[in-house]
């Protein structure tokens, strides 16, 4: 069976630097409490143990999403194609790709407030992530072009 690579060459990627992944904000409704991201995971490098804080999908779009449990085993490792609905304050967990990045489309729903609660290792220190911090970079990107070059915008 053919492979095939999503083409991300037009997509501005940003750090998520608690997490240890990139992202794309593809869009944010306040109004519904819907956030749309692209996160993109490097090949064999798990990120950081962390928990969703509100109900997500995630459809993967290229490579392997693999999931550790907080003891470092393996959980579950999801193909290219697969869709998962997960719901808000389940086990935390860390996420990574296989051999190869994973690309994956996560729906975030239910709220605008903190969407992900991201553990230090070896800390007590817990770092979130919100809807806020999604607004302030999608609208960076708004402003430096990079969502022009994807066409992102609403319909």
């Amino acid at each position: 069976m053919p492979s095939y690579q999503f083409d991300d060459r037009n997509i501005t990627w940003r750090s998520f630097d608690y997490l240890g992944t990139q992202y794309y904000v593809q869009a944010l409704d306040a109004a519904m409490g819907i956030a749309d991201v692209l996160i993109k995971f490097q090949p064999n490098t798990p990120g950081k143990l962390h928990q969703h804080l509100m109900d997500y999908s995630t459809f993967v779009l290229q490579g392997e999403l693999h999931f550790w449990r907080p003891d470092g085993s393996l959980k579950e490792i999801r193909p290219t194609g697969s869709y998962v609905h997960g719901t808000a304050n389940g086990e935390p967990h860390s996420e990574g790709a296989g051999d190869q990045a994973a690309i994956v489309l996560f729906s975030l729903r239910g709220g605008t407030g903190d969407m992900f609660a991201v553990f230090e290792a070896g800390s007590d220190e817990v770092h979130k992530i919100g809807f806020a911090d999604l607004q302030a970079a999608l609208a960076d990107q708004v402003a430096s072009g990079a969502a022009a070059k994807v066409a992102s915008r609403p319909a």
